[in-house]
């Protein structure tokens, strides 16, 4: 059992939460919680650490799958397990995983792909939540500019709630050029937008579709929102000026989804 705060697997986890670099040099990141450590792929997972009172009841579904990761167990004081967590009520499990590489070419393997373009995101929440509701709506892949929080940032991967396992992404440096590549494929690019030429159900997204999202507040910049195909708007009523960035991609993404099932 590991009891003290000096050990070096304890020192890398810490670091790995606190540090998108120490992320970023090492390809790992760390999840926490029962669910998230579940889902988790076993082919992906380095290092789990459980609390030791976690260790003495933990749940059937658990046992199994720490019985399969036995060599890759590590047992800690509920004191250690305090300092690793990034949560005020940690569930008693994180594990250190790989991190994975997307290409565009597997985002577009669908016969009728279905895109995320977000720009600037800055919330990690919003990030989060779009990747969950991505998954739901049946999303292929999210394209992120480079100013873009951080995805495995602990705050994000909690919000995807075990998403980020299952849904292909990729950072660009130049989003403009990413719209271009997917434009010549045939994709049609649509920007959310407040003086959006068109209202959102208006439009057809059954085939080839991609939502470009600006940032929470600013919005999209020009120059992106132009290379769109389209720009479309979510009519509100009342004092609203807009919707959160995470509700507005929910929406679009459904309303997607809800065409295709036609």
């Amino acid at each position: 059992m590991i009891t003290s705060p000096s050990n070096k697997g304890v020192k890398e986890v810490i670091q790995l939460i606190q540090k998108a670099k120490a992320r970023k040099e090492r390809g790992l990141f760390v999840v926490e919680g029962v669910k998230m450590f579940l889902e988790a792929p076993e082919e992906r997972i380095v290092r789990v650490y459980a609390a030791e009172s976690f260790d003495k009841q933990m749940p059937q579904n658990c046992k199994e799958k720490f019985a399969m990761l036995a060599d890759r167990l590590e047992t800690v004081t509920d004191d250690i397990f305090r300092k690793m967590s990034d949560t005020k009520t940690p569930q008693g499990v994180l594990c250190v995983i790989k991190q994975r590489e997307y290409s565009l070419e597997q985002m577009l393997a669908e016969k009728a792909p279905l895109l995320m373009l977000l720009e600037d995101i800055q919330d990690p929440g919003n990030l989060g939540t779009i990747f969950r509701a991505g998954e739901g709506a049946g999303v292929t892949g999210l394209l992120m500019s480079s100013r873009t929080v951080d995805i495995y940032n602990p705050k994000t991967i909690r919000s995807t709630m075990g998403s980020i396992y299952r849904i292909p992404f990729l950072y660009e440096n130049d989003l403009a050029e990413s719209i271009r590549k997917l434009q010549e494929k045939k994709i049609a690019v649509y920007a959310a937008h407040l003086q959006g030429a068109k209202i959102y159900d208006a439009c057809t997204y059954r085939s080839g579709t991609a939502f470009l999202i600006g940032n929470e507040a600013n919005g999209l910049r020009e120059e992106t929102a132009a290379r769109a195909d389209a720009s479309v708007k979510i009519p509100m009523a009342g004092k609203v000026e807009s919707l959160n960035a995470a509700v507005a991609a929910s929406i679009l993404l459904f309303e997607a989804a809800r065409q295709r099932r036609k």
